[in-house]
């Protein structure tokens, strides 16, 4: 999965936003929904498919950015 910011009008909704962007549902990581990052500015994170940031247009964003997994560092305790 690949992290993408999107603009979007305010009060968006994860539906809204795939039917705005054009991303099926098997493209989109659902269960991390549509995050508000600045909804003021209309600036919203989503996770979605390598091939589904590919096909989204530059203009609707940012990114994609990478999306690595957070693990504790050293050995547990």
């Amino acid at each position: 999965m690949r992290m993408v910011t999107v603009r979007l009008a305010a009060g968006a909704t994860l539906a809204r936003a795939m039917e705005e962007l054009g991303l099926p549902e098997e493209e989109v990581d659902t269960g991390y929904g549509l995050v508000a990052i600045d909804p003021a500015q209309g600036l919203y994170g989503l996770r979605v498919t390598e091939a589904g940031a590919r096909r989204m247009d530059p203009e609707a964003g940012g990114g994609p950015y990478s999306d690595p997994p957070i693990e504790p560092y050293g050995p547990p305790r």
